[in-house]
């Protein structure tokens, strides 16, 4: 089986910052991109940023200029830094990962989510 477990949300104030954490684990044989969606109450999940397994990166327009993802290969990690966070960014985020295991074709697994709130 293959995990995802993400870490770091919670409640920031308008400006503030929060890194999120995402670690994969299990029987893992190769990731390609690595990524980060958002739900927010009402609305569909939308991409936030993603990053390839080259380390080709991209963002939302909303998260440009103020989000930035990055990956540990040797961790199977992805980071999502969010800075000048606004009471717009809150959302249930949720880590994506296309994952092979056994060199099979790789799927997209998810985390369970975590909740970010910016207060104003």
């Amino acid at each position: 089986q293959v995990q995802l477990v993400e870490s770091g949300g919670g409640l920031v104030q308008a400006g503030g910052s929060l890194r999120l954490s995402c670690a994969a684990s299990g029987s893992i044989f190769s990731i390609n991109a690595m990524g980060w969606y958002r739900q927010a109450p009402g609305k569909q999940r939308e991409l936030v940023a993603d990053i390839s397994s080259g380390g080709t990166t991209k963002y939302a327009d909303s998260a440009k200029g103020r989000f930035t993802i990055s990956r540990d290969h040797a961790k199977n990690t992805v980071y999502l830094q969010m800075n000048s966070l606004l009471p717009e960014d809150t959302a249930v985020y949720y880590c994506n990962a296309d994952i092979s295991r056994f060199n099979l074709r790789p799927v997209p697994y998810w985390g369970q989510g975590t909740q970010v709130t910016v207060s104003s």
